[in-house]
């Protein structure tokens, strides 16, 4: 099924514009552009150890009095905290660069910052940040490594520490994303691998026009657990493309956030999700493939096709917040092969680990034409479409020309329609939803 015309005509113009945008916008600078200065040049060293921070943060000062340019990350291993990119500067890590955040969290002083749905949050920036750079591009076949593992062990000592567990928060470990993107159009995210972040790894917020291509996110294998390891987290942004990616974290592959609580559709710096494309890219592992929340408001005109998924704990995973009046629609999911024993297909059920109504009333939410179509391959379950009750419409789902085998076939459904079936079969025969409790 492709999109509603409406929404396809939208996207494409956007696509059409964005190359002329960039364009114009690479044509008002093209001099600069083409300046590039080695961080080695303003004293870094690549020892593994030496906190390069001063040092890589003069070149990008360098360049930005210049008018602008690119900041080059030459092979080897350098150590950096908190770096702040300036308009007009790029970044580009050569093969075999590897940009390691220090874990001496004194490098990464808590300030202002976007988070959880917070605009005003204090907490602590990331290796990369960059606000109100048009036009910035990060490329190249390096490294922004998280050093995350002591960070990790940490998270869970002082958590499995806490008397109360469940009001431990993600927030009471002090730790780096590798990079925050705010404010910024015609963004370039282009073969960077994404390594051992210490919490999310790619922050974009209240960006538009942005692709992020041929680029990698992960963790290690042998640590079962590396907490709030989103790999590109999509708050409050529109014209977001993701193609070629790949994807072996432990938190979700990717999120679509926004605000979060029942003021939510009040908070003017949290406009829509809008305008999401994920294509060709490869989910080894994770906890789902994509994720609306755990902070969302609104989120629409989202697909993600021609895509490979592996362990993940869900394809599609719709989180409904109690607490929040939440409208996701035109969402579509297509051209998919499933290649694991486990996860659901289907997540769509209230989401309530951390939730407020600060004296409100519960407030109302909808789910709308959300499809999954041209799936095929093994998997472990159909999954669960369920509502917060009483407070979320949640319409038919379309599940269409799917063809899988399953380990558990049942699709629970509670408090929501029933999904439309077309061309379903699973394990060799023809399937039909029935309610199951």
């Amino acid at each position: 099924m492709t999109a509603p015309c409406s929404a396809r005509r939208r996207f494409t113009l956007s696509l059409l514009s964005l190359p002329l945008w960039r364009h114009a916008a690479h044509a008002a600078d093209a001099a600069s552009a083409r300046k590039r200065l080695s961080i080695l040049d303003s004293g870094a060293v690549a020892d593994g150890s030496t906190v390069n921070t001063r040092a890589i943060q003069a070149a990008i000062d360098r360049l930005a009095g210049q008018g602008g340019g690119t900041v080059v990350v030459p092979a080897g291993v350098f150590v950096s905290g908190a770096l702040f990119l300036k308009p007009g500067v790029h970044l580009h890590l050569d093969k075999g660069a590897v940009l390691r955040c220090s874990t001496d969290m004194r490098h990464f002083p808590v300030q202002r910052t976007r988070i959880e749905g917070h605009i005003e949050a204090r907490f602590n920036p990331g290796l990369i940040n960059a606000t109100g750079c048009d036009g910035l591009s990060i490329t190249g076949a390096g490294t922004l490594d998280g050093a995350g593992r002591p960070i990790w062990d940490r998270f869970w000592q002082l958590r499995n520490a806490a008397k109360d567990k469940g009001g431990f928060r993600n927030l009471d470990v002090a730790r780096a994303r590798l990079a925050v993107i705010e404010a910024s159009r015609g963004v370039t995210i282009d073969g960077i691998t994404f390594k051992d972040s210490q919490f999310w790894n790619l922050h974009l917020y209240r960006c538009r026009d942005v692709v992020v291509r041929n680029a990698g996110f992960e963790v290690p294998d042998d640590y079962v657990q590396a907490p709030s390891t989103d790999g590109i987290d999509i708050d409050s942004c529109q014209d977001v493309l993701v193609d070629g990616c790949r994807f072996s974290v432990t938190d979700d592959c990717i999120a679509a956030k926004g605000s979060k609580g029942p003021h939510a559709p009040d908070d003017k710096d949290s406009p829509p999700v809008e305008r999401i494309r994920v294509r060709n890219c490869l989910f080894r592992r994770g906890h789902a493939m994509f994720t609306c929340g755990s902070e969302a408001t609104v989120v629409r005109d989202v697909v993600v096709e021609h895509c490979r998924v592996e362990n993940v704990g869900a394809v599609a995973h719709l989180k409904l917040r109690p607490d929040t009046p939440q409208r996701y629609e035109d969402i579509h999911f297509r051209d998919l092969v499933l290649a694991s024993d486990k996860g659901e297909i289907v997540a769509v059920r209230p989401w309530s680990q951390y939730f407020d109504l600060k004296g409100e009333a519960p407030p109302h939410s909808v789910v709308r034409n959300v499809t999954l179509e041209g799936i095929r391959g093994r998997f472990g379950a159909f999954g669960t479409i369920a509502s917060n009750p009483g407070q979320t419409d949640v319409g038919a789902l379309v599940l269409r020309d799917i063809n899988v085998q399953l380990t558990d076939e049942r699709l629970h459904v509670k408090g929501a329609a029933m999904p439309v079936v077309e061309h379903v079969v699973v394990n060799g025969k023809p399937w039909a939803a029935t309610v199951q409790g």
